[in-house]
């Protein structure tokens, strides 16, 4: 068993390996914002990394493949099979919803602001997923590149457009938050999650109206 993920970045091929390599670029698009977060990246990208032309390599096995596509570039990932390593065999689906994020928003960062610094928060729970299908159900089947508007839960109004939907996550751009981005997914059941969970990541940028006080509130 194994997982793939590919994406189509608006960006030349050696603008989006820098995104990879720099680790400046890498903090403006890899996870969210931890103490933690340089040592993350300095691990993942860099102390067992190795690159062969534009495919880099992970240490966990998982490969990350540049392919040139008329000026674009489309990034296509392929994790190392699941049951290669026990240890990390349980969050093996965990990684699988990191790297969709992950991914999405590396193509927002370069595509909508690069070489802009970012801000984070991010929202996670065990106890199932009845928040983030609320914000499923408000955005409705609108396809990815349409634009929405909705009311959120925290009475906030929200509108972009649809940025991405993969099996388990849904991306809105958010104009209010400085033209920042809004990712919500559901955990699928596992090992390390039997009653599934959801994640919220939230992105903004200079004059956001992001409320993150008003969000944690309604979380929890």
């Amino acid at each position: 068993m194994t997982f793939e993920y590919e994406v189509f970045v608006d960006a030349d091929i050696d603008t989006v390996w820098q995104a990879f390599r720099d680790k400046d670029q890498l903090r403006r698009w890899h996870g969210w914002h931890l103490d933690s977060l340089d040592a993350e990246i300095d691990l993942i990208y860099f102390t067992h990394a190795t690159e062969d032309g534009h495919t880099l390599t992970l240490g966990t096995g998982d490969t990350f493949t540049l392919t040139d596509d008329n000026g674009r570039t489309l990034v296509r990932m392929v994790r190392a099979p699941k049951g290669n390593n026990p240890e990390w065999d349980a969050y093996y689906e965990d990684v699988n919803e990191g790297w969709t994020s992950f991914l999405q928003q590396l193509r927002f960062a370069l595509e909508r602001h690069p070489g802009a610094d970012r801000e984070t928060a991010y929202l996670s729970g065990d106890a199932g997923d009845a928040k983030v299908r609320e914000l499923f159900a408000l955005a409705g089947d609108i396809e990815p590149g349409k634009p929405y508007a909705l009311t959120a839960p925290t009475d906030e109004q929200l509108a972009g457009e649809v940025w991405f939907r993969s099996p388990n996550q849904l991306g809105l751009t958010v104009s209010g938050w400085g033209d920042g981005l809004l990712i919500i997914g559901t955990v699928p059941v596992s090992q390390t999650h039997p009653d599934g969970g959801q994640m919220l990541i939230a992105t903004t940028f200079p004059g956001s109206t992001f409320d993150e006080p008003s969000w944690r509130a309604w979380w929890s």
